[in-house]
């Protein structure tokens, strides 16, 4: 049976035989990333991401073997099939390059299979891509449609939720090893657009009309200046959340650290109290 070509990647190969068919890209294939966007006009940003004092990782491979092919095939590369077998070889991404999602390729080895890699970074990594974070889904007053006084207090805070502000829990496994990694968030810096930011690290608190004209207990700004002459006539505020993920590898102590940093936007229309003659 001739190897499948369908779903091939732009610049790739396929190699397999039947329903055994592998699929690589080359390096320079990226596949496209994916957003979301947050509540009440938000727009998110593209995620940043980082980590705390670790080396770049290896890629985490593990590989098994396959049912024989047929005699003849060329999966065997002119072995005689008593001289070993054909695996195949799955890898996830190093993360060491933008889209880089891993791969899989079938080849034939001898009576000692290849030794499997697991890097835990990289499990951590995988982990992390399942939980889908995103950037905080931001809630202030006045709201969005509303107009502001400058002079009266703006409160900020966000909707808490697994994939905005977390905690958020999730695993990877390969190899006989699993690694589990915890989200959170564990500040945010709120850019106001009049070129002052205030950091808080909290949800902070949902404003209630009987607070009346009280300033925020725990994350909330004061404007001096109207928003006229900003673009569309209103401040561009931007929420970026810095999320602290801790991960372990489970039945053992080795655990590790990363940072990553997403962002959602709103705008704030802010204008002058008028008074009203007899």
């Amino acid at each position: 049976m001739a190897p499948a070509t369908a779903g091939v990647p732009q610049g790739g190969s396929c190699s397999g035989w039947g329903d055994l068919v592998t699929c690589r890209a080359d390096d320079k294939t990226t596949s496209p990333g994916s957003g979301g966007g947050g509540g009440g006009g938000q727009r998110e940003s593209q995620p940043s991401g980082g980590k705390k004092g670790t080396s770049k990782p290896k890629k985490t491979c593990t590989t098994s073997r396959l049912p024989d092919p047929p005699a003849g095939s060329s999966l065997w590369e002119g072995h005689d099939p008593s001289e070993g077998g054909v695996y195949v070889r799955r890898c996830l991404g190093a993360g060491d390059a933008e889209g880089d999602t891993g791969y899989s390729d079938v080849f034939w080895a001898g009576d000692t299979p290849p030794e499997e890699t697991v890097d835990p970074e990289v499990l951590a990594q995988e982990a992390i891509s399942k939980m889908r974070l995103r950037g905080p889904e931001i809630r202030t007053t006045p709201r969005a449609g509303q107009t502001g006084v400058v002079g009266l207090p703006t409160w900020m805070w966000v909707a808490p939720s697994p994939t905005t502000y977390g905690p958020n829990t999730t695993s990877a496994s390969a190899g006989g090893v699993t690694v589990s990694a915890t989200a959170k968030v564990s500040k945010i810096v709120w850019s106001m657009g009049d070129g002052r930011s205030v950091t808080c690290t909290g949800p902070g608190t949902p404003y209630d009309a009987s607070y009346g004209k009280k300033p925020s207990p725990t994350c909330g700004h004061l404007y001096e200046q109207t928003s006229a002459g900003q673009p569309r006539e209103k401040y561009q505020v931007t929420a970026t959340a810095t999320w602290e993920i801790e991960w372990q590898v489970e039945g053992s102590s080795e655990a590790g650290e990363f940072t990553q940093a997403q962002q959602s936007q709103a705008e704030l229309a802010v204008g002058e109290l008028q008074s009203v003659g007899r």
